[in-house]
């Protein structure tokens, strides 16, 4: 036997239950009751502590791809600007304006290429492999 137990939901949340309840087709009130029981259910804290575990290690690796990314980025940055300052001698003053022009056009090939390679999905970072990249403390205990 089922008593009957009136609820109030906000309407997008009936709306989410209601295209549940289609996409499954299953009563609303057997999507709601699953919901509850899970819920109620012994182990639904631990499925839940699960589940921000998955998702926390996912970000964390996330962040991780991130700092390797960032810290590539800024020592390609710095080798490329040193190499630079070190193999350009100063340009004389009549020869400043043709070098701007000239700059100015590489830039823009520069700026296409990044485009098209963008486009096309690809990346430096992604050819660089994972164990390339080593932390300073990691190639001390080595």
């Amino acid at each position: 036997m089922r008593d009957r137990m009136n609820v109030y939901f906000p309407p997008e949340l009936l709306k989410q239950i209601t295209e549940l309840a289609d996409r499954k087709k299953l009563s609303r009130s057997a999507i709601v009751e699953a919901a509850v029981l899970s819920f109620l259910s012994p182990d639904g804290a631990d499925r839940r502590e699960a589940a921000f575990t998955r998702r926390l290690d996912r970000m964390s690796r996330q962040i991780q791809r991130l700092e390797r990314d960032v810290g590539i980025l800024a020592e390609t940055l710095a080798l490329f600007v040193r190499f630079w300052l070190t193999v350009t001698p100063p340009l004389p003053n009549e020869a400043q304006s043709a070098a701007q022009l000239k700059g100015r056009e590489r830039f823009e090939g520069f700026v296409e290429a990044l485009g098209r390679r963008l486009q096309k999905g690809q990346s430096f970072l992604r050819d660089i492999p994972e164990d390339f990249v080593r932390k300073p403390s990691e190639e001390q205990g080595a």
